[in-house]
């Protein structure tokens, strides 16, 4: 047996790989569809996630006291987030805030980026870095004067990553069976 399928079989069973990329496929598609219902579904679903991963943080917490601040604060932190986002009168608003905060996150993400591969480029390491160091300020520069733009078209750019990974998916379950 070669490597490569070792390493393939280690990531579950064929029938589960196919399961979620048929679900990658199917929400990527709504995404397309109905971006708005998609968006506010997905964010309901992350707070739901969040108010629950804080309560079993804090309950960690207790369990194991390693790094017991931390697990306090993000505890604390995730069922803030979480009630504040499943208990909202107005869903539409709420997705767009996380949103447009997840468009900052990823414009700064991108200015530290880019600002780390021209010091590379610089001291040594040729033009890849440079240019791709350039393009991720660029980018991060966008993103951040236009992060509500940047928020409208996230769920078309998560769209197609799901629909693009979920085919990749569907094609890497078939080829596992």
């Amino acid at each position: 047996m070669s490597s490569d399928v070792a390493t393939v079989e280690n990531v579950g069973p064929w029938w589960l790989i196919l399961i979620e990329g048929i679900l990658a496929v199917i929400i990527g598609v709504l995404l397309f569809t109905n971006p708005v219902g998609a968006s506010v579904f997905l964010v309901q679903v992350l707070g739901i996630y969040w108010l629950i991963k804080g309560v079993f943080m804090i309950i960690s917490m207790f369990l194991d006291s390693t790094m017991w601040g931390w697990k306090l604060f993000s505890g604390i932190v995730g069922i803030i987030a979480g009630f504040l986002i499943i208990s909202n009168e107005y869903p539409l608003l709420t997705t767009l805030l996380v949103f447009s905060v997840a468009v900052i996150v990823l414009g700064i993400q991108g200015l530290i980026m880019g600002i780390v591969y021209i010091v590379i480029a610089f001291k040594g390491g040729g033009w890849g870095p440079g240019i791709l160091g350039a393009l991720s300020v660029a980018i991060g520069a966008i993103l951040l004067a236009n992060a509500l733009i940047g928020a409208t078209v996230l769920p078309f750019v998560l769209g197609s990553f799901l629909l693009v990974g979920g085919i990749i998916a569907i094609v890497a379950a078939f080829k596992m069976r």
